[in-house]
């Protein structure tokens, strides 16, 4: 039995074996979801191959520290923006060996949101090697802590998915 919904699993499955095939590694950081990416990619056997590591950087100082997000950012766009999100994936990228880098920074709720950054807002950013760099911005909406923090990992595989796609 999986930790992950079945569909969850099955994205999880085609990250790793189409990094797999193409022989490229894969990082993580991750704010709002606390490691799920990486949980969810590190549930399918033979991950080793494919998934170098992961950083949770739940706080700002994380984010300076291990990903070396700037305070500047941090400080005129907020935590959760789109500028940090790429920041965090090219922290992740460059202090990895992985080839591709997904990053997530949001809001989970069930507080915490205003009205510019409403509860289920989430940044991603996935950044390679090969100079793909892909954004979105989520809003998933005040559907639950737990389904926004599920419907991050959804959306990051597909994005991990699509950048191995478009090389």
């Amino acid at each position: 039995m999986s930790l992950f919904p079945a569909d969850i699993e099955r994205a999880a499955s085609q990250v790793i074996a189409l990094y797999r095939e193409h022989q490229q590694m894969l990082s993580t950081a991750e704010s709002c979801t606390g490691g799920l990416i990486a949980g969810a990619l590190t549930e399918i056997s033979g991950s080793s191959a494919v998934f170098d590591r992961g950083f949770v950087t739940y706080t700002n100082e994380a984010k300076v520290d291990l990903l070396g997000v700037s305070e500047n950012s941090l400080s005129a766009y907020g935590a959760v923006s789109r500028e940090v999100a790429l920041q965090m994936a090219h922290g992740a990228l460059y202090r990895s060996r992985a080839s591709a880098a997904v990053a997530v920074t949001g809001i989970a709720g069930p507080n915490g949101g205003s009205a510019e950054k409403p509860v289920g807002l989430v940044h991603l950013a996935v950044q390679t090697r090969a100079g793909i760099l892909i954004h979105r911005e989520m809003r998933y909406g005040s559907i639950g802590r737990s389904e926004v923090r599920l419907a991050t990992v959804r959306t990051a595989l597909e994005m991990l998915l699509e950048a191995a796609e478009t090389k």
